[in-house]
């Protein structure tokens, strides 16, 4: 790597920590686990299988049980099992668990915050080189 793609890289970490920490702190405004409020912005439209939870928050199924039954005791979550196939668990939001990502989504200022910084031009260039970026990972 050369000098600038080093500290390139570096920014990135730097960009990818801050994000991470902003976010955890939002999910504290609302009582929540970073891991937690995570899973409610997973949680839009219907019903969603614990496995398929588990694999779109790359993390053992165990770990959604434990996160699933958390939120379930303060009523932000519904657990239910599949009509179709009873071994699988459905999870739900409930309405406290909207008002919960509510709060979450509203303390989260960090994206706006930053993006506010730059002008509209140095936005659309960002948009364009990030959208090259994670094209490339796809």
């Amino acid at each position: 790597m050369t000098e600038v793609a080093d500290a390139l890289a570096q920014q990135v970490w730097d960009l990818v920590f801050a994000y991470d920490a902003a976010y955890d702190r939002a999910a504290q405004v609302a009582g929540l686990s970073a891991a937690q409020a995570c899973l409610l912005e997973h949680l839009v439209g219907d019903s969603r299988p614990m496995g398929e939870l588990a694999s779109e928050l790359q993390c053992d199924a165990s770990n959604v049980t434990q996160l699933v039954s958390r939120m379930e005791t303060r009523g932000l979550v519904a657990r239910t099992p599949d009509p179709d196939d009873r071994r699988i668990k459905l999870v739900s939001i409930t309405p406290a668990g909207r008002d919960v990502r509510r709060v979450v989504r509203g303390a989260f200022e960090f994206p706006s915050e930053r993006l506010a910084l730059l002008t509209d031009q140095e936005q659309r260039l960002l948009s364009g080189l990030l959208g090259k970026m994670l094209g490339a990972t796809s």
